[in-house]
Formats: structure tokens, C-alpha cells, sequence
């Protein structure tokens, strides 16, 4: 049998690959890497069949250990080409900065002055996205501009990315005629079939990304149908997942809600092994689609897992508690984004532009409006209707044309109101945006003719009265705004008595749940949630981060000591997930799940019966209390700081 002996293990591992069956050829090169059989030559062919079987942590390993052997040999082109690949997949699937610049400044060692190999090709790729994601977007067109012509001396591949990375960069300079063409021409490299698998997944996955954030949702659809087609059968990683996340998004736009939501669940599901950061995407996209369904708990409990991966929740986020009246939260939520823009790393959407702006300058008219706010919201739509102007998208003008009604609207023109909300309803059906163009003509039958609705609602009154909830034998005493309502012990009021005692606090139903969520390895649990192998990586990528931090403070970088420090903050609350109280390792699979749906149907148990004794109780505790995989209370600036036992 092949690879029965232990000397044709490696020889097996490869014949696979070769084949394109890459579980089993990890299978295989596990067992010959475990009996010392893999040497230097094969950690390349490792790396890769890792990444296609789903096993980054092993990618990045086997190219660490290539750089490694390679520099103690003194191979120093080798070893820099393997450094710039472990930086390459940091950069792309964990979007960790701090890492991504220490394997640069490792490979930097090794690349030699006065030559124009395929390693400084590629890394000037990979330095171009890193300014890129930090928002330094002049030193990143410069690395651009030397991957293109380096590139296209020795390798296509890195030509090519570097090319829709110049692309990106002029569209998001305002130049998005030239960006656009510039587009379309890297896209030919895609299309050629010349590319590696993955080299060809990344042009494509850029090439929707760039659109997406424009707004060129035809042109995206376009990219995105063949991406997908080419996904098919050429898609390797993290490829597949990322096309399913652009096909959610259309999908989306499109109004087939059920289909979007499938496909981005199936998605996140395909991307766990490998995005950390950029898990939020897909996280923000089935918050997005979950929005527009009106399934307002689903879409909250989507928008904080991807606050919790590290992604900006705002404006999806703010709008669903605008959606639930939540009209001051919702606010300060947009203006605080709007004021302090997050510097989150992002492919997908650059931080700090415009066009990352425009969103929440859509969402800040709505809740100013809402507020009473004329002068911001009609500040806000100005600005939006600046950046429809300078990106030249018909669905950025569509949104400023709303914006601009609401805003009429709210001062009590009606017929200037009537034009704004019918040029938005023309643009949105033009666009194929079904959602939107009918939230224009709901808005239009507002408009047409204007009609004073109702009074404006009194903000809600603080109360003097102390709250409690205390536990009386077998029942429950609480006491609201001087009222007294008692009910039976039950799980769920002893979930709601924890949250309510720790206001703010965000509790993982594991937590939470205790020794209610069953004993370890009960039912079909998946294992643990890091093997001793991941738990390593992860060491090594928190030394590299202090690293960076040391190195930010030596050269009196602030800015860049902070983005080091949010990403240590953000392993280390992976690992905290990841392990239990004491170290104990946590149970991936069943185990979290059955105690985030037990918790959620325990607690909103409980609401419900409170709410049948007090209504008044029972709507502050369903506004305020957030369940799902994370549990808080987050209670009204004016009710209650905090309840006593």
C-alpha cells in the first residue's frame, strides 16, 4: 500500500498533493513529520497542502521552520522568500500587524541590495498591504508601484497583486476612473489561468473587495460570479469562504435574505480556521442580512461576536438599536465612530477614508433626525452628498438622496423631501436594490403630501427609586421603580440576577452557565478549542507583538505601539475563550453552543414572566439585556446604574 512503509510516507504526502487531496496529504505528511521524515525541501509543499486542508496554524509552522533551517544553511534568498510567505499569510488571514512587521523586518535581513528577485517582489506585497491596513496610503502606493515593476521582471503573481493594489489605492484617492481601469487589467491575470490557485483567489477576492467598497455593485457582481465559478474547482484556503462572503453580500442586495443567510453562515463556517480578526466580515455581513429580516436578536448577537473578533460592529450595530428605539445609544454609537474612526486593520475595508465613512454618515442623518438633531443631520448629508460626488457610485448617491429627504423631511419641507426621496427610490431600483428603493417610497408616501405624525416623544424620566433583585428561598424579589413583583427560582432568573449585578460586563454563556452548561466532553463536542500546536503559535505571536510594542517605544511610535497593544489585547482574550478557570482547556462544538441556546431561552424565560407582572419591567429588561454567546445588560444613561441584592 502507498505510504504503508515509514520511508514512502513523504513520498505518499506528495503524490497526494499532487492529486489535490490535501487531507489526506496532511494526513500523511503529519505521521512522516511526526517520525522526523520531512526535510527542509518539503516544508513548502507542507505549507501549502496545510493551508488547502484547513490548517493555517501548520502553514505558518512549516514556513517558519523553512526560514529557519534555510538561514543556519546560509541560503539567504530561500530564507528571505520564506520569511515574506509566513508574513503573507499573517497579513492576510489574521491580519496582525505587529507579526506581519517582524517576519519583513526578518526577511529584510536576507533580501540583498542590488537584485530584483521574486522575495522582494513579494515582499513589497506584502508591505504594501501592511501600510495599507494601517492607513498609511502614500508609503503603500510607493510599495505598490515597486511590486508592479519588480514583479514583472520575475514574478506575475506578485505583479499582479500588486497591481489591484495599486488599483485600490487610486479608487481610494478619488481617482476612480483610472482605479477602475487599472482594475480590469489586473482582473485579465486572474481570468488567464497563468496565477497560481492562490495568487488568482487573491486578485479576484481584491478585485470584488475594491468594488464592493465603491459601491459598483453591477461590476461586483460581475467579479463575484466569476470567482465563483473559478472557486469551483480552483479555490484553495481561505478562497472558498471568502467568495461565499461576496455572494452573501449580493445576495443581500438583491433581497433574497434567506439565500444571503446561508451562504454567510456557510461561509463563517469554511473561514474559523483561518481568519482571527477578519472573522468580523462574515460576522458583520449575517449582522447586515439578519437587519434587514427584522430578526433584530440575531443581527445583534452576529454585530458583537465581530466587536468581539476585533471588527468595527458601527453602523450595523447602531442601527439595530435604533431599530429598537434605542435612539441615544444608537447616536453616541455613530458619533463616536464618526469622531474616533476605527484603526482596526481591515483588507476588506481600509481603515479611516472616506468611503469607510460613508455608511455611517447614512446611518448619523437617520438617528439625528430621530434625536431632533437638524444641524448634524444636515451636516452629515452634506458630507455624504461630497463623497457620492467624488466615487462617482450610483448607490452612494442614492444614499446621499435619502439622506438629504430625511433631513427635509425632519425641517418640514415636504415637497423638497417628495424630489429626494423619489431621485433615492429611482437610483436604489436602478442599482437593484429592492430593500432600499422601497424604504424611499415609504418615505415618499411620508412626504406626499407632509404630515405632522405625532408628537415628539418625551426622553424617558430618571427614577429616584432604588431596583433590586434578591433571592428569597424558592423565589425572586424584585423591585422596580418602587414596584414589587415576585416570582419562582427559577435557571433563568439566576442568569438575569447575575447580569443585572454587573452592569456593562459582557459574560460568555460558558461563564455564565457554570456547571448548569454539563460536564466536560458531555454529548458530541468537537475537542479542544486549541491543541497544543496552536497554543504555541499563539505564544510565538504574542512574544512577536511584544516585540513590536519594544521596538514602537524605542522610536517614540505611539500610534503604532497602540495598534500592538490592541492586537495583544485581542490573543490574549482568544486564548481566555479558548482556556477555562485554572487553565483547563474549554470544548470546542457542542458544548458552547447548547449553553448559548440554553442561557438565551432561560433568560428571555425569565424576562417574559417578569414582563407579565410588571410590562413596564419586562420592556426595560428585553430592551437592555444582550443574550447570545456573549450576555450583558447594558441599561438605560438615565434608569438604573445599578441594582442592589
Amino acid at each position: 500500500m502507498a505510504g504503508g512503509a515509514p520511508g514512502g510516507l513523504v513520498e505518499a504526502a506528495h503524490a497526494a498533493a499532487a492529486q489535490g487531496d490535501w487531507q489526506r496529504a496532511h494526513e500523511l505528511f503529519a505521521r512522516a513529520d511526526g517520525d522526523g521524515l520531512v526535510a527542509v525541501v518539503d516544508l513548502p509543499v507542507l505549507a501549502e497542502v496545510a493551508y488547502a486542508a484547513g490548517r493555517l496554524d501548520v502553514t505558518i509552522e512549516a514556513w517558519e521552520r523553512a526560514h529557519h533551517a534555510l538561514a543556519q544553511a546560509g541560503e539567504r534568498e530561500p530564507a528571505a522568500g520564506a520569511a515574506v510567505r509566513v508574513a503573507m499569510h499573517l497579513l492576510f488571514d489574521t491580519a496582525l500587524m505587529a507579526p506581519v512587521r517582524g517576519w519583513l523586518r526578518r526577511a529584510e535581513r536576507f533580501l540583498d541590495d542590488g537584485v530584483e528577485t521574486p522575495g522582494h517582489a513579494w515582499y513589497a506585497v506584502v508591505r504594501t498591504y501592511e501600510r495599507m491596513l494601517m492607513g498609511d496610503r502614500e508609503a503603500s502606493r510607493t510599495w505598490a508601484r515597486r511590486a508592479v515593476e519588480v514583479g514583472s521582471a520575475c514574478d506575475d503573481a506578485a505583479a499582479a497583486i500588486g497591481q489591484v493594489a495599486e488599483a485600490r489605492l487610486l479608487i481610494l484617492d478619488g481617482d476612480v476612473e483610472q482605479g477602475l481601469g487599472l482594475l480590469d487589467e489586473a482582473g485579465l491575470a486572474a481570468v488567464s489561468g497563468e496565477l497560481d490557485p492562490l495568487s488568482t483567489g487573491v486578485v479576484y477576492c481584491e478585485l470584488v473587495c475594491a468594488l464592493q467598497g465603491l459601491a459598483q455593485y453591477d461590476r461586483a457582481e460581475e467579479w463575484t460570479d466569476a470567482m465563483e465559478q473559478w472557486a469551483r474547482t480552483g479555490a484553495v484556503g481561505s478562497l472558498h469562504g471568502r467568495c461565499r462572503v461576496h455572494r452573501a453580500e449580493i445576495l443581500r442586495l438583491r433581497g433574497s435574505y434567506d439565500e444571503a443567510e446561508a451562504e454567510v453562515l456557510a461561509a463563517y463556517e469554511e473561514l474559523r480556521p483561518y481568519l482571527r480578526r477578519e472573522l468580523g466580515w462574515p460576522l458583520t455581513e449575517l449582522g447586515r442580512i439578519r437587519l434587514r429580516k427584522g430578526d433584530l436578536d440575531g443581527a445583534e448577537e452576529a454585530l458583537v461576536a465581530a466587536d468581539h473578533a476585533g471588527w468595527e460592529p458601527h453602523p450595523s450595530l447602531a442601527l439595530v438599536w435604533l431599530a429598537r428605539g434605542d435612539v441615544t445609544a444608537a447616536g453616541a454609537a455613530i458619533r463616536d465612530a464618526l469622531e474616533r474612526p476605527s484603526a482596526a486593520p481591515s483588507k476588506e475595508l481600509p481603515p479611516d477614508t472616506d468611503l469607510g465613512r460613508a455608511p455611517l454618515l447614512a446611518a448619523d442623518v437617520e438617528a439625528s433626525v430621530a434625536l431632533g438633531d437638524l444641524d448634524r443631520a444636515l451636516a452629515a448629508a452634506d458630507q455624504l452628498d461630497d463623497v457620492a460626488a467624488r466615487y462617482q457610485s450610483e448607490a452612494l448617491r442614492a444614499a446621499a438622496a435619502h439622506a438629504r429627504g430625511r433631513v427635509l423631511l425632519g425641517g418640514g419641507d415636504g415637497a423638497g423631501a417628495e424630489a429626494s426621496f423619489a431621485d433615492a427610490e429611482r437610483r436604489w431600483h436602478q442599482v437593484g436594490a429592492p430593500y432600499e428603493a422601497a424604504l424611499a417610497r415609504a418615505a415618499l408616501a411620508d412626504a406626499r403630501p407632509l404630515r405632522a405624525g405625532g408628537a415628539p416623544t418625551e426622553p424617558p424620566r430618571a427614577r429616584s427609586a432604588a431596583d433590586s433583585i434578591r433571592r428569597e428561598g424558592d423565589y425572586w424579589t424584585v423591585v422596580f421603580d418602587g414596584r414589587t413583583v415576585r416570582v419562582r427560582d427559577t435557571k433563568g432568573m439566576r442568569f438575569l440576577a447575575r447580569l443585572l449585578a454587573e452592569p456593562g460586563r459582557e459574560l460568555h454563556v460558558l461563564d455564565l452557565a457554570g456547571a448548569q452548561a454539563g460536564p466536560a466532553g458531555a454529548g458530541a463536542d468537537a475537542g479542544e478549542l486549541l491543541d497544543e500546536r496552536a497554543k504555541a503559535a499563539y505564544r510565538r505571536r504574542l512574544a512577536e507583538i511584544d516585540e513590536d510594542i519594544d521596538e514602537a517605544r524605542a522610536h517614540h511610535d505611539p500610534e503604532r505601539a497602540a495598534h500592538a497593544e490592541a492586537e495583544r489585547e485581542l490573543l490574549v482574550r482568544e486564548l481566555a475563550r479558548a482556556v477555562g478557570l485554572g487553565g483547563r482547556d474549554r470544548l470546542a462544538g457542542s458544548a458552547s453552543e447548547r449553553a448559548r441556546a440554553g442561557v438565551t431561552r432561560a433568560v428571555r424565560q425569565a424576562i417574559a414572566r417578569l414582563g407579565t407582572h410588571d410590562p413596564a419591567l419586562g420592556e426595560h429588561l428585553d430592551r437592555t439585556v444582550r443574550t447570545g454567546t456573549y450576555c450583558s445588560y447594558l441599561p438605560d444613561p438615565q434608569g438604573p446604574a445599578r441594582w442592589t441584592s
